[in-house]
């Protein structure tokens, strides 16, 4: 029997090795080179996803699959007594606390103290006697015991994504008691069989609950890598987020380099000139997010290319668009460009002539992009007439943040240069009264109407993937040239792995 669980033991140690060879993956001879998303965890971040470490041990406990343990021994005057353990599971368990330390360039140390678990199952034993004397009974037993538990979580790349390798992993027993029931004097069984069974017993929960959280660790990694997947995709369009180089551990942080190349139907992009430096993130906060400046123009191109830059302004809006101060200039252009059609009989159309062009600086997000506008109007009882048609390149400056769950984003510095100008009521042109309206209405209210379309639109897409779970507190955008960083620290959502866990288990 010991020969068969040494040998389960081996065939778990083989099967790992060949993880790990499976594991292996090639990256470029410069570090970060093709960087383009950076997320770091901090000590405090690490220790607060701990809390949650009880959950995962008691389900690893609970769905350990334990295998019957059968044995026998020749005894004097008894012959040999033959046992067999079987339906054992977990009855109940309790863990005192969990500690984590992060080992640089090792592993992620987690410490289970005092947990205590109760098993039960059947016993079945019997005596071959030398007199042909056979005897066999079956009872019920339960198991005692006190464990420390120890695990090294290694970070590794496997199929270009963040792995975990929780093979790493000790139970230390302070107390394995077996309790009989159901017999009429069971000290002397209770003894016997302890002595028999305790040795092997331990072998086999060793291996089985540490399989069960190798598994639950594999399985959590490979979680939080869809959750993230599916965090940055919106239908057609995507981020790649395999990795980009090998996971690191410090002593105060974990840190994952992803690529972030935007995937958008046929169309991919690549590069390979990312300004990332761990230098360029702190410790001081739980959770860091580092975006190249190439990620964000890829996503232009790519909303651009799906036909999502466009806006359609109607009736009330479009009335509180072009009546935005009581003026003689003002009601002069309006007068020219409608001639005297209502606002609910007009439409006004904005959309991108080309992908639009981002920069970030230390002064917020610059985007640059060629704009086309165009007037229609509906005159009651005549054809439909392209009233004003103009294309602009529209250059402003959006600093951005986080707060209540909802993104905000604040425009300023805009400028504003006129490239194409039609106006049926103005055909040549000469008439500066409306070109100068409508340059003072796009700045002060054209861009801030088009911003507050965009902020309730990507709060709400960021939500449908699950960010209002998190309790997000003093979140920060900050830009520097070339790259946004985002650092913020958090409160966890209990249920979120809970339910993961029972859902997939």
């Amino acid at each position: 029997m010991l020969w068969a669980v040494r040998m389960r033991l081996s065939t778990f140690g083989i099967l790992v090795m060949l993880v790990h060879a499976a594991a292996a993956c090639e990256f470029g001879p410069v570090p970060y080179s093709i960087t383009g998303i950076v997320c770091r965890m901090t000590k405090p971040a690490a220790l607060l996803l701990n809390q949650e470490t009880a959950r995962v041990i008691q389900t690893a406990f609970r769905n350990a699959k334990f295998p019957n343990i059968t044995g026998e021994r020749s005894m004097r005057l008894l012959g040999k007594v033959v046992y067999r353990l079987t339906n054992i599971q977990v009855n109940d368990l309790s863990i005192e606390r969990s500690e984590v330390e992060l080992k640089e360039n090792d592993a992620i140390h987690i410490a289970i103290k005092n947990v205590t678990a109760f098993f039960k199952g059947s016993l079945t034993y019997g005596y071959a006697g030398a007199w042909f004397l056979q005897l066999f009974h079956s009872i019920d037993f339960e198991i005692e015991s006190s464990i420390d538990l120890q695990i090294s979580i290694k970070l590794m790349c496997q199929k270009d994504q963040v792995a975990a390798d929780a093979s790493d992993c000790y139970l230390t027993f302070h107390k394995l008691t077996l309790h009989l029931q159901g017999d009429k004097d069971p000290g002397w069984l209770k003894q016997l069989f302890t002595d028999f069974i305790s040795f092997t017993l331990k072998l086999v929960l060793k291996s089985e609950v540490c399989k069960e959280i190798n598994f639950l660790a594999q399985m959590l990694a490979n979680f939080v890598h869809d959750l993230a997947a599916n965090f940055v995709r919106d239908e057609d369009i995507r981020l790649d987020i395999s990795l980009a180089s090998v996971p690191l551990i410090k002593a105060n942080y974990l840190e994952s380099h992803h690529k972030g190349f935007v995937l958008y139907k046929n169309h991919s992009d690549v590069f390979s000139d990312s300004v990332f430096s761990p230098s360029l993130l702190t410790e001081s906060r739980m959770l860091y997010f580092w975006l190249s400046e190439h990620i964000l123009n890829s996503l232009a191109s790519a909303a651009f290319l799906d036909k999502r830059l466009g806006l359609t302004i109607r009736g009330e809006k479009l009335q509180a668009l072009f009546e935005m101060e009581d003026t003689e200039a003002q009601r002069k252009a309006v007068q020219m460009i409608f001639q005297g059609t209502a606002y609910n009989d007009s439409v006004a159309k904005v959309w991108s002539l080309a992908h639009p062009q981002i920069s970030v600086q230390p002064e917020g997000t610059v985007v640059k992009s060629l704009v086309g506008v165009e007037i229609r109007i509906f005159p009651p009882g005549e054809k439909p007439l392209v009233a004003l048609y103009m294309e602009k390149e529209i250059t402003v400056t959006v600093q951005a943040a986080y707060a209540e769950k909802q993104l905000i984003l604040h425009p300023l510095d805009s400028r504003i240069e006129f490239k194409v100008f039609k106006c049926t009521s103005d055909p040549t042109g000469n008439d500066p009264s409306v070109r100068n309206f409508l340059q003072t209405m796009i700045s002060v209210v054209g861009i801030p109407e088009v911003i507050s379309r965009i902020e309730p639109a990507l709060t709400s897409l960021m939500n449908s993937k699950g960010l209002h779970l998190f309790e997000i507190r003093n979140p920060e955008i900050i830009t520097r040239k070339g790259y946004i960083i985002v650092q913020l620290d958090f409160s966890f959502p209990n249920h979120l792995l809970l339910d993961f866990l029972e859902q997939r288990l």
